[in-house]
Formats: C-alpha cells, structure tokens, sequence
C-alpha cells in the first residue's frame, strides 16, 4: 500500500532534528524553504528592517544548518531549532556592525522624556501627572491574544531608531542576556538600560494612542 505524501510530509514536519538527521529529511534544503522560509524572513525582518540582509541571514542559516545537522542533539523542533541559528547570526551581524559605528542613540525621546517633569516653579523637575501613563482597559492582557493588537505593536516598532529596537528586541523579546547586548553591541550596560527605557516609553505613548486609546 502506497504511503499518502501529505501524511508522509507533515510526519516529516514534525520530527526532531535529530530524528530527521537520521532518516535523512534533515538535509533537504528545498523543504526547509517550503516549510519554514517566511517564518525566517519574517523572524529576520523584524529584527533588521533591511529585506536584502534579511534574505541573507535566512540563507546563512540554511548553510550552517546543513553543516552542523549531524552534530544536533534534537531537544527541540526543526523550526525552532533554525530560528536558534537564525538569533545568533543576527546577533554576530550586530557585532560585526557595532565595532564599525557607534551603536547608541540616546539623544532620542530625550526632548519629549523631558515634558515628563514639571519646569519651573515649587515642584520643579518633579512628575508631571498630565502626561502619566494613561488607564488601559480593565483586562489589558486580553489584547496579547489579538492579532490587530500585535500589528499595531510592530509599527509601533518600526517608528523607533534602529539601534534602539533592535535593544529592546534582543533583550524583552529574544531574551537575549543583558551582557552579551552589551558586549555584542559594544555599549555600556547604562546605555542599555537608557535604551531600554526610552524604548518602553515610546512604545507606551505608541500604543496608547494607536490602540488602548480606541478601546475606552
């Protein structure tokens, strides 16, 4: 009896690296294009903002993927074990970067942080609660299920400075260790952590005003 090929292919989907090394699905190029190609660009997009290097580092992934397929312990899923590649090849893209050009942006949203604290008079230089966060909906976590949500938050995204997201994604989304951004990047762990504010408060005012404002 003749095996149907979209079984036989979603069975190969799910198989562990190390299981598809062994039955030699592991190493086919074309299907991991197929299978797992827009997941990579889409993954690589978002943290370079360049489609032609975003192009390039899915290819690299692929190579070194092929080159140490058979040295994979198969503790995790195929995709998942590429996007690992991927993380890494982006984060030694950076690397690469930082000792070219200075990585830090900090002179951003430092006029509006600013307008944060009152100016002059008996309270001067302390919180101004104009401009505090504002009151999101009653359940705000409800909105991590949205998908309109999610692409409100990556425009919200691509209107920072370049250097400044790829700080907050290395670090709140990919997990990335403080230390090695700041290593990785060559900056100073404050200038990480101004980073990182100015990040979350340009981020905050984004959202507030493109997505929990039109839910009140």
């Amino acid at each position: 009896m003749n095996e149907d090929p979209i079984s036989a292919a979603n069975a190969a989907a799910a198989l562990s690296p190390a299981a598809a090394a062994a039955s030699g699905c592991l190493t086919d190029p074309e299907r991991w294009v197929e299978e797992h190609g827009d997941s990579l660009f889409k993954y690589a997009l978002v943290r370079l903002r360049d489609a032609t290097k975003a192009e390039d580092m899915v290819q690299e992934t692929f190579l070194a993927a092929l080159k140490g397929a058979g040295r994979f312990a198969g503790r995790s899923a195929e995709r998942s074990w590429l996007i690992g590649i991927l993380k890494h090849k982006i984060l030694d893209y950076y690397r690469k970067v930082s000792r070219e050009t200075s990585f830090t942006d900090l002179d951003f949203y430092s006029d509006e942080e600013r307008d944060c604290f009152t100016s002059e008079g008996l309270f001067k230089g302390g919180w101004n609660h104009a401009r505090g966060p504002m009151v999101w909906s009653s359940e705000p976590g409800a909105s991590l299920d949205s998908q309109e949500f999610w692409k409100t938050f990556h425009d919200c995204s691509s209107r920072l400075p370049q250097s400044i997201s790829t700080v907050f994604t290395m670090r709140e989304v990919d997990g990335i260790e403080s230390k090695k951004i700041c290593e990785a990047l060559n900056i100073s762990e404050n200038n990480l952590w101004v980073m990182l504010h100015r990040a979350r408060m340009a981020l905050r005012r984004c959202l507030e005003t493109h997505w929990f404002g039109k839910q009140t």
